[in-house]
């Protein structure tokens, strides 16, 4: 039976039931929870323990704003992203990793003055010197290695997404590590520094799992400095923290992780350390809002189908769950002629508009007496959803985008924020 969503805060529920049926489907943002909620992520963190945002989650321009203050830098993973992180939110220190970088990107990257390159393989790393030598003689570009890591602990047994430790496109093999340091530290490259090394070995892992897997990145990036006697000040230990569309009220424990990165910082005092979620620090902020057109059923099941689809919210067809949701009941009266669809039973699967059976949001929706026109709403929605959905399937209209920022007083509840189409 799906989850329903977390409360919706008032301002989300008055936007919601403010908008037209033809200003749906719509995204919202509530600024001020997300806001808040890096604040405690961020408080929860060591000094010593860098914090950039993965931009792949979220890359609106408006999040990528509010986040600045609380974040040390950004990772983006393709030129598209470069571009667009470093126009959004000018300045700020960027980390470019992904496999499959070309040569464009590459030279984008470094004349847009990249802080940190993570290189996913030998041959990424002769093209990055080529590059820099050729581009930007004058700087030393910082390197950090990323290495796919086994981790035979069992730690990785629950990830819901592994990039790490078996076999993936993602980093570089650890028997490949002396051939690496050598060519970062024997002159062989003298426009490459080796800063540190990378490691994102999962997603969806909970504090526990998250931190055996940070301590046994470290131990190893350790034990190579030492093994080959080279200095490394930087491990980024990657994000992935879970994220749990079942439960949306059982967040990551960043208190407990961070008390264990505190321990992991004071054991290695000349590394830095850096994560880089994504998911995990956008995802409750964001609701999908949209309009129930039809309720029928189906060989004893019930059909809700709503505006939009998978083809705005991609989330839940990507992991194969449920999408939390609230139903919001629709306040005018029926304006049609004809009888008003009615849900008969308990539970409906809610579907979108596309022409095709996997075009499913949420099943077994506790939604009795659900009828066309009523809103529902659907939670969780803050990252990898409409920037991960196929838009143009069957060209539908876009979202809008809503943000919404606390309330005001005199505005009855509703919030201040801006809306724009997609």
């Amino acid at each position: 039976m799906t989850t329903p969503s977390p409360a919706l805060p008032p301002a989300v529920r008055d936007r919601v039931r403010s908008l037209a049926p033809g200003e749906l489907p719509a995204y919202l943002y509530d600024m001020a929870a997300l806001r808040a909620h890096l604040a405690e992520v961020r408080a929860a963190l060591p000094g010593r323990v860098e914090l950039y945002y993965a931009a792949k989650a979220n890359p609106e321009p408006e999040i990528l704003g509010a986040l600045r203050p609380y974040v040390d830098g950004y990772e983006v993973s393709s030129g598209g992203e470069l571009a667009h992180v470093a126009k959004a939110v000018p300045g700020a220190p960027l980390a470019f990793g992904g496999p499959g970088k070309t040569p464009a990107e590459i030279v984008q990257a470094l004349e847009t003055g990249v802080q940190r390159f993570h290189v996913e393989s030998v041959y990424e790393l002769h093209m990055l010197a080529s590059l820099a030598a050729r581009h930007v003689p004058e700087r030393r570009i910082a390197v950090l290695a990323r290495f796919n890591l086994p981790v035979d602990d069992g730690s990785l047994d629950g990830s819901s997404l592994a990039m790490g430790g078996r076999p993936t496109p993602f980093g570089l093999d650890p028997d490949r590590a002396g051939e690496v340091v050598a060519l970062l530290t024997d002159g062989t490259y003298p426009h490459l520094e080796l800063r540190g090394i990378h490691a994102h070995l999962a997603s969806g892992l909970a504090a526990p799992e998250q931190l055996a897997v940070s301590e046994a990145i470290v131990t190893w990036a350790a034990a190579l400095a030492a093994r080959h006697r080279v200095p490394l000040s930087e491990v980024t230990i990657g994000g992935g923290m879970a994220v749990d569309y079942a439960a949306p009220e059982r967040r990551f424990d960043w208190a407990a992780y961070g008390a264990g990165l505190a321990r992991l910082a004071a054991a290695h005092p000349d590394l830095t350390l850096r994560i880089e979620p994504g998911r995990a620090l956008t995802a409750y902020c964001g609701w999908y809002a949209t309009e129930v057109l039809d309720v029928k059923g189906s060989h004893g099941e019930e059909f809700a189908v709503v505006r939009g689809g998978t083809h705005h919210l991609r989330t839940p067809a990507t992991k194969g769950h449920d999408q939390p949701c609230t139903v919001v009941p629709s306040e005018a009266p029926w304006p049609h002629p004809w009888p008003r669809a009615v849900a008969q039973g308990g539970l409906v699967t809610v579907t979108g508009q596309l022409c095709t059976p996997k075009d499913v949001l949420a099943r077994a929706v506790p939604a009795p007496g659900l009828r066309a026109g009523d809103r529902m709403v659907f939670g969780v929605a803050g990252a990898y959803a409409w920037n991960i959905s196929h838009h143009d399937f069957l060209m539908h209209p876009r979202p809008g985008f809503h943000f919404l920022d606390a309330a005001e007083p005199g505005t009855g509840g509703e919030g201040r924020g801006t809306g724009r189409e997609a």
